[in-house]
């Protein structure tokens, strides 16, 4: 009996555990559209935006793979990133950079008037250089990484899209190993569909085994 009930607390614990792990609140989006001017040939990936609640904060990872980086060009609405929050209340705060940190620093704005980026349309939230020459084209700082946070705001406040049914938009140098646009600029946006954090899904599927384990010894007990 000590066995069975050792048993069925371990299987509701790991079921839990599991549980937890996919409510730990985090989504990743993935850049799949061009608006590149010249195109992009063929490329359908560029990087992700990763979402992930802390709190009453919403902590942002925007990645560019395959040499791109950011930079600020009239196409992509003078910005660096662009998204969707009208929230009154939020702020955008501790924004880094890497591999550089543009010498003016960084901006972060919320609720702005709607800011307007080729192809993709119009968003009420930002994260630019301080200086805006710090960042145009070519001459731009090299970065491939951006984070910060966006404070009072949950996830579903800020995965929204806009008129145009879009969410997040990067505006990029094409590096050179994305052979179908390298040395091109312009900007790039997500899909609308969520793509599970790596990990989370066998935590899942942990859960589910774990709680297996417990029905499966109540129903040995009752037999």
């Amino acid at each position: 009996m000590r066995s069975a009930k050792a048993l069925s607390v371990l299987g509701l614990s790991i079921g839990l555990l599991g549980m937890t792990a996919v409510a730990s609140n985090a989504d990743t989006f993935n850049f799949t559209s061009c608006h590149l001017s010249g195109g992009c040939g063929t490329a359908t990936s560029f990087g992700t935006v990763t979402l992930t609640q802390s709190g009453t904060s919403v902590n942002f990872d925007v990645v560019l793979n395959s040499g791109n980086r950011f930079v600020e060009t009239g196409a992509g609405g003078g910005e660096l990133f662009l998204f969707n929050d009208s929230l009154s209340g939020s702020t955008i705060t501790s924004i880094t950079s890497s591999p550089n940190t543009p010498a003016g620093g960084l901006s972060g704005f919320t609720d702005l008037s709607p800011v307007h980026a080729d192809g993709t349309g119009d968003f009420t939230a930002s994260v630019e250089c301080t200086v805006a020459s710090d960042c145009n084209g070519g001459s731009a700082n090299t970065m491939t990484l951006l984070t910060f946070v966006v404070t009072n705001a949950t996830l579903a406040q800020l995965e929204t899209a806009n008129a145009n049914g879009n969410f997040f938009v990067a505006d990029i140098l094409c590096g050179a190993a994305q052979t179908q646009c390298g040395g091109l600029t312009g900007p790039v946006d997500v899909s609308p569909s969520v793509v599970p954090l790596p990990g989370a899904l066998p935590l899942f599927v942990t859960g589910l085994v774990g709680l297996g384990l417990l029905g499966r010894r109540k129903k040995t007990a009752a037999g």
